[in-house]
Order: C-alpha cells, then structure tokens, then sequence
C-alpha cells in the first residue's frame, strides 16, 4: 500500500462521480462537476481525520459520533437546519463554528444533487444506529462516501474497524444491506490497496476456489433475486465484452449493493490501468451512474494509483486539490500522527487547527 494508491482511491471516486454527472460524456473543456457523494465523501475523511486526532489526545473516541458532527458540518454549509445544526453545536461552548479548515472550502456550500436519506436524518438532528435506524434507505450514498475507510480496513482489520465501518453507514441509512454493502465495499479497497493486480487475480480464480470477493458477492443481496451463482458466472465471464445490458441488470437501482455490484462488472471487463477512462465511461451508463462509476473508480485508483487515472481529466476536477490534501492527510494521521497525542507532542503545530478533535 503506497501513497499513491490511497490518492488514487480518493481521486479515482471522485472522477468516476464526475463521469456520473455527465454521463460518461466528458465535455471538450470546462471543470468537470463533482456531485453530492463527493462532498459527502470529503467530509467522511475529515471526520475520520479527527476522530483519530481525538482518540490520540483524548485517549477514548467513538468514531462515527464524530464523521456525525462532520455530516453536520456539510448540512450547515448547504443551508440545511442552519440555525439549529448550529445551535445543537455551538450551545455552551466558544470558539468558530464549523471549525476546521475544509468548512472554509467555498465549493462545498454549493449544491451538488441530492441525498434523501442523509438530508432527513440530519433534520432531524438525530443519527441513526444499526439497532435503532432513523431511516430505512438502503441508498448507494452508505457506501460511496465510505469508500475510503477500506483504508482503516486494511490498516486497522475488520475485526477492529468492521463495526464503526457498519455505524457509519447506519448513521443516515437503516437498512442492513446498505451497511452490509458499504462493510463489503471496505473489504475491496483494501484488497485494492494491497494486491497486485487485483482484479485479474480474481476474475482468473476458478469455480469453487476460495477468493475473498466471491464470499463477499455471496453475502450481498442479488439482483433480480437471481443466484450468487449466476451473478459471479458473469462477473467472471472469460474474454466477456463490455455491455451496457449486463450492467443496468446487475445494478438496476440505485442502492448501495448496486453500486458495489456494478463496480465489480465494470473492473472485471476494464481490469487494467490504461483503461480508466473506459471503464469510468462504462460505469457511468448503469441505471445509477453516479454511485457505480465513483465506486468503480476507487476500485481502479486504489489499484493501480495516481498516476494511472487520466490527466487530461484529473486537471479539470472540481476540488482535486482538496481531495488530494485530504487523502494525503487521512494516510499521514493513521500511520504517522503529525498531531501527536496526549504524551507525545505535535511534529506539526498547526495539526489541531486543521483537524481539530476536541
């Protein structure tokens, strides 16, 4: 796992939601849109930043009470329960709120689509659980800004970061196979991150043969109500052609097992890094574009890295710089700490400022 594939995992989602804007119709010139996932996405490293920040000074932290607050952060600057988001923070306490550097990035007040299920839950200021959900969306949003905790997932284990991985779906979405999905999607960045040709590795393993993502494709509702059989037979197809048909029947919806599935086809039949921009083209054809291209584009950018997602494409980003930073200093927190910590003082003074974890 290099730097360079955690920068590609964050950029390639938010280049494959772009595609989904658009389409897969890239426009000749002009800045390439993100839409809402990404927004939401960014918050959810922030969050993950902090809650990091916080365990090392403050010793406890319940990390998805703390991306909570982030989602918080994200409502308030899109104009959603202002007043009382604000009041619901600020009561008793000083200071500028929202703190934190990214709640000064003016593209993120800006509306980018829509996200029911994270929108009612945060009206209604309360975050849902997965043993008492606020809502019963099994929307794509659980997973596609989730994407990259499969980071944690790798750094930390399933057993350690499975269940906040779970909660933080939970937060906005009720539905166990939207948190099912958005656990699983975690696994396969890792995978992403980890492995060597990933993709390859999988599509070439046998029928029978014991690959970890064909436990995972096991586990995910089937579109359809069709077998896990018949859906791994197509993913694995040898020598399978792209085709648009295939794809909107194995992520007909926009929920977030869709969005997994419909990365998993995409990767299958676009496997190697000269063929991002196809792929992301391709995925963004399904029924639900936007959640199937973003998760299809981290799968690619966490395995093969930066440099293999389309500069022509990557220079025209919406919030590229942010996102960068933000990858960047999501891979600094959790394996470096430039923070420091309650016995162990900061190697970077202004580390708290940026993410503070109070």
């Amino acid at each position: 796992m290099s730097e360079a594939r955690v920068r590609g995992l964050v950029l390639g989602a938010a280049l494959g939601d772009a595609a989904g804007v658009v389409q897969g119709r890239w426009p000749a010139e002009g800045p390439l849109r993100i839409g809402v996932s990404t927004q939401l996405a960014a918050f959810t490293i922030e969050g993950a930043i902090r809650a990091s920040v916080r365990l090392n000074h403050k010793g406890i932290c319940h990390a998805p009470s703390v991306v909570w607050h982030a989602y918080c952060r994200w409502a308030f600057l899109q104009g959603i329960e202002p007043e009382r988001i604000s009041e619901r923070w600020t009561r008793g306490s000083g200071g500028r709120w929202p703190s934190g550097w990214l709640a000064r990035v003016p593209a993120l007040r800006e509306r980018r689509g829509s996200a029911p299920a994270t929108v009612a839950a945060l009206t209604g200021l309360t975050r849902g659980t997965p043993t008492k959900p606020v809502t019963g969306s099994r929307g794509a949003h659980a997973l596609t800004r989730s994407l990259t905790l499969g980071l944690l997932y790798l750094l930390s284990g399933p057993s350690t970061c499975g269940a906040a991985i779970r909660e933080t779906a939970a937060l906005t979405h009720g539905a166990p196979d939207a948190q099912d999905a958005a656990f699983s999607a975690a696994g396969v960045v890792s995978h992403c991150l980890a492995e060597n040709a990933p993709f390859r590795t999988w599509t070439a393993s046998r029928p029978g043969d014991d690959h970890p993502i064909d436990a995972l494709v096991r586990s995910l509702p089937m579109p359809h109500s069709a077998s896990p059989d018949t859906v791994l037979d197509l993913l694995k197809a040898p020598d399978a052609v792209p085709d648009h048909g295939q794809l909107a029947w194995i992520a007909p919806d926009a929920t977030a097992c869709s969005a997994l599935l419909g990365a998993l086809l995409t990767v299958s039949r676009f496997p190697g890094r000269d063929t991002v921009d196809a792929a992301l083209r391709f995925a963004a054809g399904a029924p639900d574009g936007h959640s199937v291209a973003s998760t299809a584009g981290a799968l690619l950018g966490a395995a093969h890295g930066v440099d293999a997602l389309p500069v022509e494409l990557l220079s025209r980003l919406e919030l590229a710089w942010v996102l960068d930073t933000l990858a960047r200093d999501l891979l600094q927190q959790y394996v470096d700490s430039p923070g420091g910590g309650e016995y162990v003082p900061a190697r970077d003074p202004n580390w708290w400022d940026r993410y503070p974890g109070g």
